[in-house]
């Protein structure tokens, strides 16, 4: 009886354990997404900038373009990677689709900044760009929040923690 119930608890303990595995293999191949594009979103910030202030707006489109099909990239790869079948993963890659999105949409933003044929035209962008701006903070305190929460109920911390 009572080696039933321990054999009962390794395999619980194995299953688990298996679970809290893939996700966390799943929240860390993500981070490693992001972490895959800071570098290129740094450059882009700063060549985007400089192009700005030198009315280079060809250049500005190029650049973004380059950047927006790099996240595109990877919000493909979201999309099409299965969650695993652990607790949370559907609102973690919600989330993680959103936020990848909300980064893609910046790019796509200075791309048609750079591309508008007038002044009248580039204003237009820049009033939405500030509105795509504006909503950075909660972009990505969602993201944390739900990151966090996919964490929790799959017993793994995040590094940051």
């Amino acid at each position: 009886m009572i080696r039933k119930i321990i054999f009962a608890i390794l395999i619980t303990t194995f299953f688990v354990s298996c679970d809290s595995s893939s996700a966390f293999k799943y929240s860390e191949s993500i981070v490693k997404k992001e972490q895959g594009l800071s570098a290129g979103i740094s450059t882009t910030e700063e060549k985007v900038e400089s192009f700005l202030k030198e009315e280079k707006y060809d250049s500005v489109t190029v650049v973004a373009e380059k950047m927006e099909q790099a996240v595109d990239k990877v919000l493909t790869e979201i999309k099409n990677e299965p969650a695993p079948d652990v607790k949370e993963s559907g609102p973690f890659k919600e989330a993680s689709i959103k936020y990848f999105s909300f980064i893609k949409s910046l790019y796509t933003s200075y791309k048609e900044l750079g591309s508008a044929p007038s002044a009248e035209a580039r204003e237009a962008v820049m009033v939405k760009l500030q509105k795509i701006v504006g909503e950075k903070t909660a972009v990505i305190n969602e993201m944390q929040r739900t990151q966090k929460k996919f964490a929790e109920a799959n017993g793994f911390k995040l590094e940051n923690q």
